[in-house]
């Protein structure tokens, strides 16, 4: 079975020929780039001609950019019978800007159908990615856990703030999710919310790397705090990054803007230039 590590070096060397000409935002090591939903507020073509402008070469595709608003019935609907090719042609739109697409954020719940959990992973097939990334539970993980290892693609479970049963938000909750599951399992690990739920992300990461697909890298405030601009909260996003430097991990640092700002061009340009800073 291929390793995490090995799966970042083949993401790499897959990367089309014009795609390696265009600029990159592997900084000193350190794969950055950006969660898409950091550009909610426009779509995604417009998301992509941000990241162009900003020249963030690395992204983790939010579902939000891909599916239609509408009803819960109505979004299921969509997924269970858009034809593949239109999911194809997200991955070449990507491309032909010279953008990396990581990871496919896909947040399974527990009232998704086992059609629908499949359907997922064959999005992940048809972007040409092997990491999804989850807002999900600790039951869905385990849900999942054979579906992903059937597709032979890995699933980070995405990790809040609040400590509530049968959520992500403390280390314990991430073990119970991987006990007992395959090692398609794993972490996609927000060190603003970790750091505010009262947790140190730095810690995790040197203990945990091999089970960590992407980091959403966000500052907050201890204790619940707020989202705040880099640079300003509590989270270590220096350490967090200056440790991918130094180890070497090809772990995806990805800015997930959601601080109040006036721009968000503006303001994820602000979050690359502070992270580029971190790592020098």
């Amino acid at each position: 079975m291929y390793t995490r590590r090995d799966l970042g070096k083949l993401a790499l060397a897959s990367l089309p020929v014009a795609a390696l000409a265009k600029p990159s935002s592997k900084v000193r090591g350190v794969i950055m780039g950006a969660q898409s939903y950091s550009f909610r507020d426009r779509s995604l073509d417009d998301a992509i001609k941000a990241m162009k402008e900003i020249e963030l070469s690395y992204v983790e595709l939010w579902q939000g950019h891909v599916e239609p608003r509408g009803s819960r019935d109505d979004v299921r609907k969509w997924r269970m019978s858009v034809p593949m090719d239109e999911i194809k042609k997200i991955r070449a739109r990507l491309d032909a800007a010279g953008i990396n697409l990581y990871a496919f954020n896909y947040s399974f719940r527990d009232d998704f159908t086992d059609a629908e959990i499949e359907r997922g992973f064959e999005f992940a097939q048809a972007l040409g990615v092997k990491y999804l990334t989850a807002s999900g539970t600790v039951t869905v993980a385990k849900r999942i856990s054979p579906f992903a290892e059937r597709a032979k693609v890995f699933v980070g479970m995405h990790n809040h703030s609040n400590i509530r049963p049968n959520e992500f938000a403390r280390p314990e909750d991430f073990a119970e999710a991987m006990r007992g599951t395959s090692n398609y399992i794993g972490v996609n690990l927000d060190t603003g919310h970790f750091t505010a739920a009262g947790f140190d992300p730095v810690d995790y990461l040197a203990k945990h790397h091999d089970r960590i697909f992407v980091i959403h890298i966000k500052d907050r405030k201890k204790n619940q705090g707020s989202n705040v601009a880099f640079g300003l909260g509590d989270t270590p996003n220096r350490e967090v990054l200056c440790m991918l430097r130094d180890k070497k991990w090809p772990i995806p640092a990805m800015i997930e803007y959601e601080y109040k700002g006036a721009d968000t061009v503006a303001e994820v340009k602000k979050c690359y230039a502070w992270m580029k800073q971190a790592v020098k």
